[in-house]
């Protein structure tokens, strides 16, 4: 497994210790205010070549690793629905244990990327439901709901107008239910001119409130994962 392979070369945090009342791996959220999502530049996706299953890091704000991310999805259907795919995002910590999994279903599709609704399910640890992401319709903005195990809303995420980033960092703000209070965001960041036009290797900061429930910082990473598939990736 790729993972393994990787695991002398890489700079992990700290592992923390055990924490009452919080799903194992995810220990290490409890410590921090802002990740960084990296995705894992592959030449042959960027040659054209082959349509690659994707790949992230995803670190602190020091830049240690703090997990590994890694697609699972069918071949044929990375070609035939590119970015609306299914796919099942295993993240591992630094012993190789998987601690989420996201879920993503294949959902109809049309011409207008807003008139339809995505969603995320994610469990942590694999096999226990932590929560939901759905996509909910409007007409101009990229809107997204934070649901808990029992499917009721908890926060919300509103995205920006312009979701072009070939000048600048693009914002989706964590709101409260009313909207009133933003209480983090999760940030597309600009690679520079000939990295976003010749490769798909995103980035994205997250930043959330420390004592913001795990779970819910949880989520965010998998909204983040959501957004990217949705708004940025392109067809092979």
């Amino acid at each position: 497994m790729a993972f393994r392979n990787r695991q002398s070369m890489i700079q992990w945090m700290q592992t923390p210790g055990i924490i009452p009342n919080c799903p194992p791996g995810l220990e290490y959220l409890t410590q921090i205010n802002q990740l960084l999502v990296c995705q894992r530049f592959d030449l042959l996706e960027v040659l054209g070549c082959f349509a690659t299953s994707k790949k992230y890091e995803v670190m602190n704000n020091q830049g240690h690793r703090i997990y590994y991310a890694e697609e699972r999805s069918n071949c044929f259907l990375r070609y035939l629905c590119g970015p609306s795919r299914p796919f099942t995002m295993t993240i591992y910590d630094n012993v190789g244990r998987d601690v989420i999994t996201m879920h993503r279903t294949l959902r109809s599709s049309c011409c207008w990327r807003n008139c339809y609704v995505q969603k995320l399910k994610v469990e942590a640890p694999p096999g226990e439901k932590i929560g939901y992401v759905y996509q909910y319709f409007h007409p101009f903005l990229p809107k997204f709901k934070i649901k808990n195990e029992n499917k009721e809303d908890v926060m919300k995420i509103r995205g920006p107008c312009m979701l072009s980033s070939c000048v600048t960092d693009l914002d989706f703000n964590l709101l409260s239910l009313d909207e009133e209070i933003v209480l983090g965001k999760i940030s597309k960041k600009w690679a520079g001119f000939m990295r976003e036009l010749f490769t798909n290797a995103d980035k994205f900061g997250i930043q959330f409130p420390l004592d913001l429930d795990v779970k819910i910082k949880a989520l965010m990473l998998g909204a983040s994962f959501l957004i990217d598939y949705m708004y940025f990736e392109h067809w092979p």
